[in-house]
């Protein structure tokens, strides 16, 4: 059985659809679903059965069993809002739990896959996996570095696998349900179906109004690449996953106003407070994930949104 934390979230979906099409359904998902509407994300899967992230925490402090072998954890789960400054509920969710769950693998020699955040970085320019590029700007992206140099720590003498994939800015199907947290495209998108304009940010940072740059990633990437680590158990580390080019928010915005075959774009002021903490531009560095062995190409951002959006489109029909 495959563990997926997060299961029912978007890129956790994404990675149990993926698993599906591999012809794996012995999947045990973990998630919250207070926000029941993440659970339609999972209503065409195959899993084996579902538990609540709370009733999962325990049974990790406890040491019990969850049924079966289990041939790995791709730990999704996390509190993804980047505006919450709640420090000690981010604590818990993204590090306590994470750390516990380490120490279980570790104990099982269970490989784990683990999500961390291209976040860690900051407002720098330089998106090395190296303690020196690492200056987190919000206590969501410390929470995950926190745990990245735990992680760190621990895999020197871990006797399984143990993989950190720091995601840049990921888009795709499944993500509706994080509302204000939810990608660009998705905003954009919406913005085209209820208007005629996308609404960009003014210049910051020394970039002109709507050139800041972020490296996008389609979420299927990002699952792809969560299975490849999980095939090749002998690899073990901290990873960037991003396309290693970044690109305007101008370029995505023209991206969907081509599939729309419509738009205009209005650039506007940042909202207050959230200027400071902001990241005008991120490009991963993929030196330590080409040396790994991944060599699988990345979607470009026009195609990426094409098929983002012809999804969506199919899925609303």
């Amino acid at each position: 059985m495959i563990i997926v934390t997060g299961g029912a979230g978007f890129i956790g979906s994404n990675i149990v659809r993926r698993l599906n099409e591999a012809g794996i359904s012995e999947i045990l998902v973990v998630d919250d679903l207070s926000d029941g509407h993440k659970a339609m994300n999972l209503a065409a899967a195959r899993i084996a059965d579902y538990m609540d992230h709370e009733e999962f925490f325990a049974r990790l402090v406890a040491n019990r069993e969850f049924g079966g072998r289990i041939l790995g954890v791709l730990h999704q789960g996390a509190c993804t809002v980047t505006t919450e400054w709640d420090g000690r509920m981010m604590m818990r969710r993204n590090h306590e739990f994470s750390r516990e769950l380490l120490r279980w693998c570790l104990a099982q020699k269970v490989p784990l896959v683990y999500a961390s955040s291209a976040s860690v970085y900051g407002a720098g320019r330089e998106f090395r996996v190296a303690p020196e590029c690492e200056r987190p700007i919000n206590v969501y992206a410390w929470s995950k570095l926190v745990f990245d140099q735990h992680a760190r720590r621990c895999i020197p003498s871990a006797r399984s696998q143990v993989v950190g994939l720091r995601y840049f800015n990921v888009y795709g199907p499944g993500e509706a349900h994080k509302a204000g947290m939810a990608s660009v495209v998705w905003h954009f998108h919406n913005q085209l179906q209820q208007g005629t304009e996308l609404r960009l940010f003014d210049g910051s940072h020394g970039f002109g109004p709507g050139e800041q740059r972020r490296d996008f990633i389609h979420v299927d990437d990002v699952a792809r690449a969560n299975l490849w680590f999980l095939e090749h158990g002998g690899t073990r580390g901290i990873f960037n996953l991003g396309t290693g080019r970044a690109r305007s928010f101008n370029e995505v915005a023209q991206a969907v106003i081509a599939w729309h075959g419509r738009g205009s774009i209005r650039y506007v002021p940042f909202p207050p407070g959230l200027l400071a903490g902001y990241q005008s531009f991120t490009e991963a560095d993929l030196s330590t994930l080409r040396l790994a062995g991944y060599q699988q190409d990345f979607i470009g951002i026009e195609d990426g949104v094409r098929a983002y959006l012809d999804a969506l489109a199919a899925a609303a029909s």
